[in-house]
């Protein structure tokens, strides 16, 4: 072992890790959000919300421990759907990883 600093070429990056394969804190389904990130979600993001997997997930945030869930067909007079923010422990992962997919929880 030589003491030499390492060059950015020898260290291990976020990807080469597998930080970079976990979802970020937040993200919302809906493009006029500022969370809304297009190429994230055509991957595919797993949610479990309480130790329950959610299908119906329109925005989450992990470390602030809430999801918002569509409220039945009811729409505001705006035309958007009513949601309703539930709070417990989220945990996100990228479907398109498989079975032992890295989770990203508070």
């Amino acid at each position: 072992m030589t003491d030499t600093p390492e060059t950015a070429d020898q260290t291990p990056t976020a990807a080469a890790t597998g930080a970079a394969d976990v979802p970020p804190d937040r993200i919302a389904i809906s493009p006029r959000s500022p969370f809304f990130n297009e190429e994230l979600l055509a991957r595919g993001i797993g949610i479990r919300f309480k130790g329950v997997e959610k299908n119906n997930v329109e925005e989450y945030s992990i470390s602030e421990g809430w999801i918002r869930v569509q409220a039945g067909k009811t729409l505001d007079r705006k035309g958007q759907p009513l949601t309703l923010k539930l709070s417990g422990p989220v945990e996100a992962w990228y479907k398109d990883l498989g079975e032992d997919a890295p989770v990203a929880k508070a």
